[in-house]
């Protein structure tokens, strides 16, 4: 069995290595060739944590496995990650366990690949303005991510501590970019592309703070009950997901479907558009959102370029088990 430990993932893995991986993968879901397998995410009744198994097979790939971890709201008071992860990867023809991957940098990796994903296929190719609803751990590599898509002349941010959004600055001065600390109804009025990346259980983005036109990823809904955006406004937009059955179950659908706002069946998986069989954005006044709930299979792609570069580059442990 490999181990490739999570001090080795940041010198292993790009953030392009990311991007390219979780795009085959919506690629590879659109197409029926892979599958992410049901969802366990529950509260553990220890420590506010919230505990989590997401598992899926790739069988173009052969590319078969699990992770396993969730939220630990305390764990900033330890020196630790509040987000914990661990991947575990098998044999596809054998069930064999053959890696088990440090997953704490590759989840936050993943994530930003997602929404900039989405950026790349639904936001308005003129976009100018970034904004970003958050400022947690997960925010800076959100906005790196970003800002490699379009050509934005300016990042406004707003977060329910407004000092933390200092972390978002530095990131968008080392890109050369202005950043403003705004309220949110100014964020709607001047933003192209929203990112939303908190951990609310109650909406903070309303639909009349978004204009025509803008592109939303939300990020941080991937639990039920979580809500980061007004329900009415996954009505008004055009709504595309990673994985529809995650999303009506455990995403930023989950709310709109529930009131009978939007139809599952309305909903449209990204890799149609990557794959040519949905036209994505059709008009510049249109509002698109992407609900990215997170899938195992993204987390599968990544960790198996992990594993390749580990082993290629002599940095993985190798036991008996």
């Amino acid at each position: 069995m490999i181990i490739v430990p999570e001090r080795e993932i940041a010198w292993l893995v790009s953030d392009a290595d990311c991007f390219a991986a979780v795009e085959r993968v919506f690629a590879s879901m659109a197409k029926k060739s892979a599958s992410n397998l049901p969802v366990v995410r529950e509260a553990i009744g220890h420590l506010d944590a919230i505990y989590g198994v997401k598992s899926g097979i790739d069988r173009e790939g052969l590319v078969l496995g699990l992770k396993s971890g969730g939220f630990w709201p305390n764990n900033v008071s330890r020196g630790l990650t509040n987000h914990q992860s661990t991947i575990m990867l098998f044999n596809a023809d054998t069930g064999e366990c053959r890696a088990v991957v440090g997953a704490n940098l590759l989840t936050a990796l993943r994530t930003a690949a997602a929404s900039a994903i989405s950026i790349k296929y639904l936001s308005r190719p003129d976009s100018k303005v970034l904004g970003i609803i958050g400022a947690g751990h997960q925010s800076t590599f959100q906005l790196k991510a970003a800002l490699q898509q379009r050509a934005f002349e300016k990042v406004v941010g707003w977060n329910i501590v407004p000092q933390h959004l200092a972390r978002l600055e530095t990131v968008a001065a080392e890109h050369g970019l202005p950043f403003e600390r705004v309220d949110l109804d100014t964020l709607g009025a001047q933003a192209d592309v929203i990112i939303t990346i908190t951990s609310s259980f109650d909406p903070i983005l309303r639909a009349g703070q978004v204009r025509p036109g803008t592109h939303l990823a939300c990020m941080g809904t991937d639990t039920k009950g979580k809500q980061e955006v007004d329900a009415r406004l996954l009505a008004n937009a055009t709504v595309f997901t990673d994985e529809v059955a995650q999303a009506v179950t455990m995403g930023e659908t989950q709310h709109a479907v529930a009131e009978g706002l939007v139809d599952a069946s309305a909903i449209i998986a990204i890799g149609a558009v990557i794959n040519g069989d949905h036209s994505g954005r059709v008009s510049a006044e249109e509002i698109t959102l992407f609900d990215g709930t997170g899938v195992a299979l993204q987390d599968l792609a990544v960790a198996s370029v992990a594993v390749e570069r580990a082993v290629a580059t002599g940095v993985a442990t190798t036991i008996a088990f």
